[in-house]
């Protein structure tokens, strides 16, 4: 198999039958396009992904960015890559024609994104943190920095970056000490140091768009009293071209095990005193503003991790499909011929536990992407507003229940070749490497997790949990006259009623004030709810697989069969780690409450 391993046929499973992405051209905003002119960006970022990003993707991952005469290289296949992105239209997908986009819809974006990240996730990350700033802009910006600067992020003359962390602090953002002092003009004078700061420095583009938060001198400790600056790394002159550098030091680059292709930077804000930055929206506000850039990215590095999980599975399965070696049980005889290794069983469990983790994922994240684009376009207040809950309480599911399993889905990937997963040989060491990243950056998972338990679950008396529950059940109904499916909608229905108890009981001790003793496991709830989420994920791909089969799609007819039979395998051995789950969250377990750092 060639660098590129990427299955069509489940993109359009997925985006085509699964969520029915047409639908959305039957409202003005899409009225343009159809199932065609979404068919034809998918194949043209398919030819341009296998030629312009997979073409490089063990170079960028052996060779990785460096620091020459005080200036970031990168290998020149890169720059190649972006440049040719840029030129075919992609980084525009998702924006408005009157902005010099396509319009597509958000979820059209994704599957784009699917088939670029499946590529190389190290080099398209520099266009899609872009895209991310952008539409931050476009959502908090004042008319005259949208007119200055988004034309340009969207034609990809300028990229963009978000500066949160700080290294004393980490993810504790209420705890940063970058300042910034009103100058006068209008404008602020910003100093102190962001790290960790993605794409943060290179020669890629003519300008880069900084989005920090700091905290204006006299603003009150803690996240009320952090804003959100534009910061250039190049000053605009009167023509608004980039002209002046903007006090920005690149103090170095951080060398990680996996995205090697994706410059890490810590970065210094007014070494001479002369960094400026102008206000977006209001003072106070900057982290609810940054939450826009933030949420999109969570949705993004969920659908990375679920992309390399897929990747990673259709690697090793091309590999146990070629790699002859031992012989079926029983058989004796050392003359016969090896089978190859797709035939083991345990092979196949192997395989069927990637399938199962990878595909349940990904269709987690469409979905989510696919409630952006209802949203967008929804005309009643109320259903807006459902909507939006529901994407929040899905948000920190999308991000870390799709980080943490599309990594155990890698482990069975390298598990599958054996000695050979360990070598660069092939591609599954790298991919493990870059899908590790996934859990922490973004928020790690463990704040996904808080925010999941103590802030989403129990927002607004529980409605948005109350909706998702309601959706999961409408789905059991649907499928409840499907005798195939009985084996499915029965075990989802007792596996939601354990969650609902559990969340239930939950909720009261946090009610309670007991905080800290109700927070404990949050982590643990999170794959609860992450894995019950999953399975009704998976109860509506069956549907969609058996609707298939009856349709007499002989053509298809393994590829459904491979769906229904990883439906049952998520359903038989990973759906009842729930009961356990949800046993240990009763218990209300305070082991980790009473152990001191001494005793560790």
């Amino acid at each position: 198999m060639s660098a590129f391993a990427f299955r069509r046929r489940e993109l359009d499973f997925q985006l085509h039958e699964l969520l029915a992405v047409s639908r959305f051209c039957a409202h003005p905003r899409y009225a343009m396009h159809d199932r065609a002119t979404f068919d034809a960006s998918f194949d043209a970022a398919e030819t341009l992904a296998a030629e312009t990003f997979a073409n490089h993707v063990a170079r960028a991952d052996a060779e990785e960015p460096r620091i020459v005469e005080g200036k970031v290289r990168l290998i020149p296949e890169v720059k190649a890559a972006i440049d040719a992105y840029i030129q075919a239209g992609f980084m525009g997908s998702a924006f408005d024609l009157d902005e010099g986009g396509s319009q597509l819809p958000y979820t059209v974006s994704q599957g784009l994104a699917w088939i670029f990240t499946a590529a190389n996730v190290g080099t398209v990350a520099y266009p899609f943190l872009t895209m991310a700033a952008a539409n931050l802009l476009r959502a908090h910006g004042s008319p005259a920095q949208k007119q200055r600067f988004l034309p340009a992020m969207i034609a990809g003359r300028w990229f963009g970056t978000m500066c949160l962390s700080e290294p004393h602090a980490g993810s504790s953002l209420g705890d940063l000490r970058c300042r910034a002092e009103p100058t006068g003009e209008g404008d602020y004078r910003l100093s102190g140091s962001k790290m960790w700061i993605s794409a943060g420095e290179h020669e890629l583009s003519e300008n880069i768009i900084h989005f920090v938060l700091a905290r204006i001198s006299g603003a009150p400790a803690g996240t009320r009293g952090i804003s959100l600056f534009l910061v250039p790394r190049y000053r605009l002159d009167a023509q608004g071209q980039p002209g002046v550098h903007n006090d920005i030091a690149l103090a170095g680059l951080n060398h990680k095990m996996g995205y090697r292709g994706t410059t890490n930077c810590l970065l210094n804000f007014g070494e001479r005193g002369d960094c400026r930055g102008e206000l977006v929206g209001a003072p106070g506000q900057g982290l609810a503003c940054m939450f826009h850039m933030m949420n999109e990215a969570r949705i993004g590095v969920g659908l990375n991790a679920a992309v390399l999980a897929h990747t990673g599975y259709l690697h090793s399965l091309d590999y146990a499909r070629q790699r002859p070696q031992g012989r079926r049980p029983g058989e004796r005889d050392p003359a016969s011929p090896p089978v190859m290794i797709s035939e083991h069983a345990d092979v196949r469990r192997m395989l069927l536990q990637q399938k199962a983790l990878s595909e349940g994922a990904l269709a987690l994240c469409l979905y989510g992407a696919s409630l952006v684009d209802e949203q967008a376009i929804s005309r009643e207040p109320a259903e807006r507003e459902a909507l939006g809950q529901e994407l929040e309480i899905l948000t920190p599911m999308i991000k870390a229940w799709s980080s943490h399993y599309g990594l155990e889905a890698n482990y069975w990937g390298l598990q599958t070749l054996g000695g050979y997963g360990y070598t660069r040989d092939y591609p599954l060491e790298r991919i493990y490497r870059d899908n590790r990243l996934n859990p922490i950056h973004e928020g790690t998972n463990g704040i996904q997790a808080l925010d999941l338990l103590g802030r989403k679950v129990v927002a607004g008396q529980g409605a948005a949990f109350r909706r998702l529950m309601a959706r999961i059940e409408a789905s059991r109904a649907e499928a409840g006259g499907e005798p195939l499916l009985a084996e499915l909608v029965d075990a989802l229905g007792q596996a939601q009623q354990r969650v609902i108890r559990t969340t239930l009981s939950l909720g009261s001790v946090l009610a309670r004030g007991e905080v800290e003793r109700g927070l404990a496991n949050a982590w643990v709830y999170l794959q609860m709810l992450g894995t019950l989420t999953v399975a009704w994920m998976w109860l509506r791909q069956a549907r969609c697989a058996q609707a298939g089969l009856a349709g007499g799609a002989t053509a298809d007819a393994d590829y459904y069969q491979g769906k229904l039979l990883a439906a049952r395998f998520f359903y038989r051995w990973e759906l009842p780690q729930i009961e356990r789950q949800a046993a240990l969250l009763d218990s209300l377990d305070d082991t980790v409450l009473h152990c001191r750092s001494t005793q560790l």
